[in-house]
């Protein structure tokens, strides 16, 4: 399904002018050697513009044998056709190359040429007839390919002068590169397993590149050793795919995982991918509704992406054939030998449209007015990590958290007790925590038990115990302008309420006596108010998801504390 969908992906965006032909790949391109037709140096062109001292390089379509395209082996002698980076091309070292390096150098050099002429004996294309002059008498010239500033790092590719177009792009090479790129493949006749036909099957599947955390690019399917064969097929006969469906899925897929790519993100460590079977506005502003894509220009580009899925969901806009449109989203992440894919989420546009927005609609509490009204992906889970870095993100979460998301189902509890325990270990019920906890009661539950702001209604012994703490913390910073309850006792509060409230609240007392009597007044009243519906014997440990009531209850009522007030009500702006 992952692979067939991809293929769909690489032919809808081949159509549209955004992907190259089969066998050919988007790459950066450094210089241009322009030659003319007796085969002499005219020029090495520069195919970048320096910003600052940075170079930025344009790209060039250039055809792509198998996964060294995409990057060459320290010890790898495998040139690309008609272009490469200028050890290949040039036989270039550094200035401190040694003995070995430049020996290595020329071999590359001499790999690169033999390539050349063996794939292209069967033409005599002019363009093809000056390169090999150019090469009988390339020596000549190399003082001045140096002088030019060019490294051996450099991707370098060929133009005749009289030509508008690359020398690869001239009609006849053009023909024989196709042939050449179809008939390279290792493969062996057989049925594949995507669409039942009989053709040729693809033994080693290209490399997929910019999957973070990977050292080293690796392919998604891949049998590696032998105690992963069975009944005598070997590679990728394990999982027979066509050859075209192989270079057109990597194709794909690269494509989407490019740098600069519109159409991924992370979440946590999973380097996520998204499609569909046709241009939406869905997909368009789909990373962005996870605040994976910001704009300088446009700072409320987020929050207005969130409120118009709001709103189209609403008015019913995904109701139409577009919301019946097929969506995709990938999760990948590293492995040993390959890439492993973390989660695959199938759906269409108006179903995840209404999924995203329920989850928005989970997650509103009140807060202060500075601060996001809609909560990203990815600030949720900093929340929730050691030290807030995402470093510190737990495995897999992320993915999960996506997955619940999509899919309807309950939030994962390692999100909930995550929250829960950086509450504890920092003495502090923040706007992503509260807003996280409250989530996922209310969805583990079916219900709005846990309102967005104060419930005065709420009866549960947890949430009232945490809106207690609350106030008798407000009792405290308003009596001594210090606030040392919440650091001293919210975790043992929280977990174990009756070790603590006896004692918080004999502390009220000295506390109390230091306000103003309307103050008192008010205080005691609240306090009465809140005690109404809890049990006489507080109890001795409260369960996580009590834990949870707790957090909000505490939450809920700061905010309603530190909001201002009537004149006969103590408050404050928070």
């Amino acid at each position: 399904m992952i692979i067939a969908s991809l293929e769909s992906y690489y032919e809808r965006a081949h159509a549209a002018g955004n992907l190259p032909p089969l066998g050919w790949m988007n790459l950066p391109l450094d210089y241009i050697l322009i030659i003319n037709e007796k085969g002499e140096y005219v020029s090495l062109m520069p195919n970048f513009e320096m910003d600052g001292s940075k170079r930025k390089r344009n790209t060039a379509i250039l055809p792509a044998i198998g996964k060294q395209a995409i990057k060459h082996t320290n010890s790898g002698e495998d040139p690309n056709l008609l272009w490469d980076n200028a050890s290949f091309v040039f036989g270039l070292t550094s200035e401190d190359a040694n003995e070995k390096d430049i020996i290595k150098s020329k071999k590359r050099l001499e790999h690169f040429t033999n390539l050349t002429n063996m794939v292209f004996s069967v033409t005599n294309d002019a363009g093809l007839m000056a390169l090999r002059k150019f090469y009988s008498k390339f020596q000549s010239y190399l003082n001045k390919i140096i002088k030019s500033g060019v490294t051996k790092s450099d991707v370098i590719t060929f133009k005749l002068n009289i030509d508008s177009c690359l020398l690869l792009e001239r009609p006849a090479i053009l023909e024989v590169i196709n042939n050449y790129l179809e008939s390279s493949s290792e493969t062996y006749p057989g049925t594949s397993m995507i669409d039942g036909g009989s053709e040729p099957i693809a033994l080693n599947h290209y490399s997929i590149k910019n999957v973070r955390g990977t050292s080293s690019d690796g392919p998604l399917v891949a049998f590696n050793d032998s105690a992963y064969e069975s009944y005598g097929a070997k590679k990728g006969a394990m999982s027979p795919v066509g050859n075209r469906t192989m270079i057109a899925y990597t194709t794909a897929l690269n494509h989407l995982l490019r740098n600069g790519s519109e159409q991924r993100f992370q979440v946590g460590d999973t380097s996520t991918v998204f499609w569909s079977d046709k241009t939406n506005d869905f997909e368009n502003n789909f990373a962005t509704i996870w605040g994976a894509i910001s704009s300088k220009d446009d700072p409320d580009k987020y929050t207005n992406a969130v409120k118009a899925i709001f709103k189209s969901v609403d008015r019913g806009h995904f109701n139409d054939n577009d919301g019946k449109i097929q969506f995709y989203v990938l999760g990948l992440s590293p492995s040993t030998a390959r890439i492993a894919v973390r989660f695959w989420i199938v759906g269409i546009v108006s179903e995840f449209a209404g999924r995203i927005k329920q989850h928005f609609e989970y997650l509103q509490i009140i807060h202060s007015n500075n601060v996001l009204e809609y909560l990203p992906l990815y600030y949720l889970l900093k929340n929730i990590a050691v030290q807030g870095e995402s470093k510190n993100i737990p495995p897999n979460l992320g993915g999960e958290v996506m997955q619940s998301i999509l899919t309807g189902r309950p939030y994962p509890y390692t999100l909930f007790a995550a929250a829960i325990r950086r509450c504890k270990s920092e003495q502090d019920v923040s706007y992503p925590r509260a807003a996280i906890i409250k989530a996922y009661l209310n969805r583990i539950h079916n219900t709005e038990g846990i309102k967005v702001a104060l419930d005065k209604e709420n009866s549960n012994t947890a949430y009232r115990l945490g809106r207690l703490f609350a106030t008798l913390e407000k009792i405290q910073r308003d009596a001594l302008n210090i606030e040392t309850i919440r650091e001293k006792y919210y975790g043992s509060a929280s977990c174990s309420p009756v070790t603590v409230f006896p004692t918080l609240l004999k502390l009220k007392n000295h506390h109390v006596a230091k306000l103003k009597e309307s103050s008192q007044i008010y205080y005691e009243k609240l306090i009465g108010e809140i005690m109404l519906e809890v049990p006489d014997n507080i109890p001795a440990n409260l369960s996580l998801q009590d834990q949870g009531r707790f957090a909000v209850g505490y939450y809920h009522q700061r905010q309603d504390l530190f909001t201002k007030k009537p004149s006969n009500e103590p408050g404050e702006k928070p």
